[in-house]
């Protein structure tokens, strides 16, 4: 079937909801206005108030209530506007959502969800547009999730509440009108390894969420010089799957981390440290990356656009990667 992500997500929420009555989606405006991004458009009507509920402008007073209801047996599903709103709610996620199962000695598992999106692109400038999604992947007691395609936004939220401990679904912002075929009966899927998007051999191209289409693009362009890039798909932050990172690297020796965040602390530091750490006498070049520049996201579409990691950068770094710089 034609889909979009949006529509993807939206039917992942409704299924989930369908199979089990503990499920609910709370945020701000996800009821009667349908959701920021248009992601619950319809639901309160399917469901009702009781299951989709409209919560005040306080990310940490309805970020703690889904915490609590999750401690009570609940399946909630926590949205929060975009990424940079859920610094509001920090104390919640990290010091409670992420430590009390260590803190209680084991007792108390807290099973929640938290939906955001991410990311840049879109003219929202520097309050709506960063990628934080690395800092998440900093703590302990996270899971850390980057659906980028339609079978991933469709299928990683049922297997999300299915774990006892929080994840964290980062939605980038510029994926919810893609659209694309899906498959009828596309459902769960593993949401612990990485996946080669594109086989090659002579590059790793490792990226996740919004940049995946732009470096399957750049890989393109590197195909009509004669470079085969293969590029990796993280879909999971935290855990990184090691095994998928270092097994790209060993084969074609070379790797470029592709990262809309900010170089410095990113995870595209954490990704180039593993590979040095695990890979380094199988490395021809060093390890390259293509970052946002370290400024607050600029409002003017041109200056967005130039801090942005792009096609062109993403295929002028593996060309000197390759020593065709």
């Amino acid at each position: 079937m034609k889909t979009t992500y949006r529509e993807a997500m939206r039917a992942a929420i409704r299924e989930s909801m369908q199979r089990d009555d503990r499920v609910f989606l709370m945020g701000e405006d996800v009821g009667r206005y349908g959701g920021c991004f248009a992601v619950s458009l319809g639901l309160l009507d399917e469901f009702g108030p009781d299951r989709i509920r409209d919560t005040p402008l306080s990310e940490s007073g309805f970020v703690g209530a889904g915490i609590g209801a999750a401690l009570g047996g609940l399946r909630p599903i926590v949205e929060i506007m975009t990424v940079n709103f859920s610094l509001l709610a920090l104390d919640q996620i990290v010091n409670n959502a992420a430590s009390l199962l260590h803190m209680s000695g084991g007792q108390f598992n807290v099973p929640i969800v938290f939906r955001m999106t991410t990311g840049a692109g879109r003219q929202l400038a520097a309050q709506h547009s960063h990628s934080l999604e690395g800092w998440y992947a900093h703590i302990p007691g996270l899971r850390i999730l980057t659906p980028a395609t339609l079978e991933d936004a469709r299928g990683m939220l049922w297997t999300a509440l299915q774990d006892p401990d929080p994840v964290l679904i980062f939605e980038h912002g510029s994926l919810y009108p893609h659209s694309g075929e899906l498959a009828d009966d596309a459902g769960a899927v593993d949401i612990r390894s990485a996946v080669v998007r594109r086989a090659g051999s002579d590059v790793s191209l490792i990226t996740y969420g919004g940049t995946l289409p732009l470096v399957l693009e750049a890989a393109e362009v590197l195909a009509g010089d004669g470079i085969e890039a293969e590029v990796i798909d993280l879909r999971s932050l935290r855990p990184l799957d090691d095994a998928t990172i270092v097994g790209s690297v060993t084969k074609t020796h070379r790797a470029v981390v592709i990262d809309e965040g900010w170089r410095s602390g990113s995870i595209s530091a954490e990704l180039s440290a593993r590979i040095t750490e695990h890979a380094f006498y199988d490395l021809d070049a060093p390890v390259a990356r293509v970052c946002s520049a370290e400024v607050p996201t600029p409002y003017a579409h041109d200056l967005e656009q130039a801090a942005l990691p792009s096609v062109e950068r993403v295929v002028a770094a593996a060309r000197e990667a390759v020593g065709r710089g």
